[in-house]
């Protein structure tokens, strides 16, 4: 395998280095503070085509490979988690799913103005009552006639009140239990849809998150995504691509706890030196290093088999988990190393640590991912290869 970067992913991530440091970084504390989600902030992404990054050219994208993306999603996240999470569900929970799933009536329709960034899509399949046990969702769509009548409620739905276009699950024969779950694409605009924020969440405070509410809503039968009962193994082809992308951010996480730690080991004295001098500071830099290089290995790992078009269902897993982790104890570590100051809206640490928690739980939380590997080695569990693989990047 090869990890040596192209000149365009070198390039590529300077582009988004410079614009996090330009848009996002002297902002980010205030807008966290004030729970304000920036959706200006999409629309440069789009100037930049960093909206469609591994979308074909053909379908509006920048026809980059997928750890192209990841780089974007770890430069992201260096930001603010919230800009990250942006882009996973735009890109990929809902424009990878639907160059995967999709007709090339939706693809048209839908997809190309999502990669070029004219429109925002998002994702909802967890319910008040279904998370992990995606068979649990109460969400119904019923046929009538040219129609789907869709019921229901969603919650903790990224872009909940910035999206345009929304991939959403909803049983159509609920005795077929995960076999009788279906996808559609709903739009906002649809008669029966409202949306309502979140307040008061712990961390991602400067991302849009909230409910969406289905009541009567009718959805045309050409937005069912694949057929009918083809919900369950769509969902989770699509967290295939939101796992990576959210392990990809993780590794930015760890490099702004890394970044932050390094500063202040310079600046903070204690008993006549600088606190890095200090070897159990030592151990929690050591460690962070650590945790970085390696869930930067697993992401690429990962993203090789992606644009191979090989599938990747347990590298994923296995990068999400571990890359997550490592982020959680370089946010903890790092308010350890800034002591009182890190405990403080001051330094940027204390937003690491709050940020740091969602993605240990969402998609997939660490006990769902842990028992995955477990089964893998096991052989309990064998992936066989999926009717609808996103397609293998060219690299020509």
């Amino acid at each position: 395998m090869n990890f040596d970067f192209t000149n365009e992913q070198v390039m590529l991530r300077k582009t988004v280095r410079d614009f996090t440091d330009k848009e996002i970084m002297p902002f980010i504390s205030e807008w966290d503070a004030n729970g304000y989600f920036d959706k200006d902030i999409l629309n440069k992404l789009a100037d930049l085509g960093l909206m469609g990054v591994c979308i074909p050219e053909k379908y509006g994208g920048s026809g980059m490979d997928y750890n192209s993306l990841a780089i974007v999603c770890e430069e992201l996240e260096r930001g603010d988690t919230a800009f990250r999470t942006a882009v996973s569900v735009h890109t990929g929970l809902n424009s990878m799913t639907l160059l995967q799933w999709g007709t090339e009536q939706q693809k048209q329709k839908y997809l190309i103005p999502q990669a070029k960034g004219e429109k925002i899509g998002a994702f909802g399949l967890t319910e008040p009552g279904a998370g992990s046990d995606v068979a649990a969702l109460q969400s119904t769509a019923k046929r009538d006639g040219d129609s789907y009548i869709v019921n229901g409620q969603k919650t903790w739905i990224s872009l909940c009140d910035t999206a345009d276009h929304f991939l959403v699950f909803a049983y159509t024969d609920k005795s077929k239990k995960h076999h009788g779950i279906s996808a559609f694409i709903v739009e906002r605009t649809m008669e029966g849809f409202s949306s309502k924020a979140t307040k008061g969440k712990l961390g991602i405070r400067a991302g849009n998150t909230g409910e969406l509410f289905f009541d009567q809503v009718k959805v045309p039968k050409e937005n069912l995504v694949g057929q009918e009962g083809d919900g369950f193994k769509i969902a989770m082809a699509a967290l295939d691509n939101g796992r990576f992308t959210v392990a990809a951010g993780a590794c930015g996480q760890i490099m702004a706890c890394l970044e932050a730690s390094i500063d202040y080991c310079h600046a903070r004295e204690t008993f006549g030196k600088e606190i890095g001098r200090h070897q159990l500071v030592q151990q929690m830099i050591a460690k962070m290093e650590a945790g970085l290089q390696m869930s930067r290995l697993l992401v690429y790992r990962a993203g090789e088999l992606k644009n191979k078009g090989v599938r990747n269902t347990r590298e994923t897993s296995l990068a999400k988990w571990q890359a997550c982790d490592f982020a959680n104890q370089a946010a903890d570590d790092a308010v350890q190393i800034h002591g009182a100051y890190g405990y403080s809206s001051e330094y940027p640490v204390e937003r690491y640590l709050r940020n740091s928690k969602a993605p240990v739980i969402y998609e997939g939380t660490r006990e769902i991912h842990t028992i995955m590997q477990a089964e893998y080695v096991l052989g309990y569990r064998k992936d066989k290869p999926l009717s609808h693989m996103l397609p293998a990047w060219d690299h020509n």
